[in-house]
């Protein structure tokens, strides 16, 4: 497998090896050891998710109990991103974005103390992701999808969004004492 570094710390791309011929195809999208030696954490849950074009999810975080995340697109395509949230980062506030999709087989991670988000740019996408602590909505929140002070450069104008996503607040008006710090998560590249 090829990992790709981002402007993020911690924040990766990654390109499994695939063996293909007139038959099809195969791919390892889970592998405890090789994905280990690349540092990726170990993870407790998996989930499975399906939207229509223009569905935008996010931007979500876990806090406390902060997830990582190893997404990837298994039908269709979406646009995924990863916002820095961590108070007292270096890249504070700051987002990196991919195009995944059933084609191009990347997998994307986003670690513990990131914001996450997708839309789907397909006219549907299947979208499995790893998740490294178990969910708890309790401790479940959103970030404003469209907050200008991040600027993340959707590839849609007006997404299909829940309620919670809608009503999500801006980072600013998000008190610091609710969001993840660096200092409990000040390491976010893969181990």
């Amino acid at each position: 497998m090829n990992i790709l570094t981002t402007p993020l710390a911690g924040v990766i791309i990654i390109e499994p090896k695939i063996f293909g011929d007139a038959r099809g195809f195969f791919v390892e999208t889970w592998q405890a050891e090789r994905y280990a030696e690349a540092g990726l954490p170990a993870f407790v849950q998996d989930n499975l998710s399906r939207s229509s074009q223009g569905v935008l999810r996010g931007l979500h975080y876990q806090e406390p109990d902060a997830q990582g995340k190893l997404v990837q697109v298994l039908e269709g395509e979406v646009f995924d991103v990863a916002v820095d949230i961590r108070v007292g980062s270096d890249t504070f506030g700051t987002w990196h974005g991919v195009t995944l999709s059933s084609e191009n087989k990347r997998q994307f991670y986003v670690p513990a103390g990131f914001a996450h988000g997708f839309v789907v740019t397909s006219e549907s996408a299947l979208f499995a992701y790893k998740c490294t602590e178990l969910y708890r909505p309790e401790h479940d929140h959103s970030l404003r999808w469209d907050d200008p002070d991040i600027g993340i450069d959707w590839p849609v104008d007006a997404p299909s969004l829940s309620t919670k996503d809608a009503d999500a607040p801006r980072l600013a008006a998000i008190a610091r004492d609710e969001l993840p710090t660096v200092d409990a998560y000040a390491d976010p590249k893969p181990r």
